[in-house]
């Protein structure tokens, strides 16, 4: 497993104690002292991450991504390929699924965990046709009247000249559109970066759910350091001041709920986070599918039509 920089006194300390048990010298409450030890450095270690080592674990290898998360929270998934116009974007996976006996559109970005599926998954940046792809099942699922459920993970759209060419903006914006307008519930979750437009063309929802240490912004740290700054090395200060992780943006109103993760991130514990996400999706389908189709739209307009402050400062 890749040790991330703020795990590296955790790291030694397993190590050292690892040998020490292979050691009969050790006695078992010896052993049981330094176990308790390592769980508070852990506590202490975890409990003060800054704003960019959470990133760091938001962007960890071994991170769950959304194929992760279908193959452990849905019993049935039956996937749906193409756009219709042009390709199959494999960034975005897409289908039919069953969770818990209950029928849901699922849709999801995909990075890749090696070298050989990043590429495969352009690292989890859709092309237009993505978003096209993810339409096409949402209007499918109004059709027939199923909810949607999309898993945000991405870096942002796909930056390169051809998919501008087959319109990567107005495929952000005709999503966005169509997905407020959208007569079927819609359950957002981000189980990790969620950046810029390319988070967003799949992320209007009725209910928007955060991982505990994912993070959700206009732009990555690094992007804004290089604008601002002029300086990507200023990521860190870029991170701090940019109000990304879930506390900050509950507080703001931008996202509704905050799933906790394991200690020190997802990746310690997998089958506590397919827990959480799996009671937190079947939660809020409870809440959602019962009420009126008039009283969902309205209360998804109102929801982003609140969303903003705005800050005046009077003159000195």
């Amino acid at each position: 497993m890749s040790i991330l920089p703020h795990e590296k006194e955790i790291f030694e300390y397993e190590k050292t104690l690892e040998k020490l048990q292979s050691q009969p010298v050790w006695s078992e409450g010896e052993i049981a002292k330094l176990k308790k030890k390592l769980d508070l450095l852990k506590k202490k270690v975890y409990s003060e991450l800054s704003p960019w080592d959470r990133i760091q674990i938001c962007r960890h290898p071994a991170r769950p991504h959304t194929i992760d998360y279908i193959e452990n929270i849905c019993e049935e998934f039956q996937e749906i390929f193409g756009d219709r116009l042009f390709a199959d974007d494999r960034a975005i996976i897409a289908g039919l699924a069953k969770i818990s006996g209950k029928k849901f559109v699922v849709i999801g970005q995909e990075k890749g965990k090696d070298t050989e599926s990043r590429i495969y998954r352009s690292f989890g940046m859709p092309h237009p046709e993505g978003y096209r792809k993810a339409l096409r099942c949402m209007q499918l699922a109004e059709k027939f009247s199923l909810p949607v459920l999309t898993f945000l993970d991405t870096p942002g759209a796909f930056p390169d000249l051809a998919a501008e060419e087959r319109g990567q903006g107005w495929a952000i914006a005709k999503n966005l559109m169509e997905m407020s307008g959208l007569k079927t519930p819609i359950i957002v979750i981000l189980i990790g970066e969620g950046c810029s437009g390319g988070a967003l063309g799949i992320g209007v929802g009725d209910v928007i759910g955060m991982l505990e240490h994912a993070y959700y912004s206009v732009i990555s740290p690094e992007g804004c350091a290089s604008i601002l700054w002029k300086d990507a090395a200023k990521k860190e200060v870029a991170a701090t001041n940019l109000k990304l992780h879930a506390e900050e943006l509950l507080d703001m109103g931008i996202i509704d709920k905050v799933v906790k993760e394991p200690l020190g991130g997802a990746h310690h514990d997998p089958k506590i986070i397919y827990k959480n996400v799996k009671s937190f999706i079947l939660d809020e389908y409870e809440m959602l599918h019962v009420l009126q189709q008039e009283t969902l739209l309205k209360r998804r307009y109102e929801k982003f039509r609140a969303m903003g402050q705005v800050n005046v400062e009077a003159p000195t």
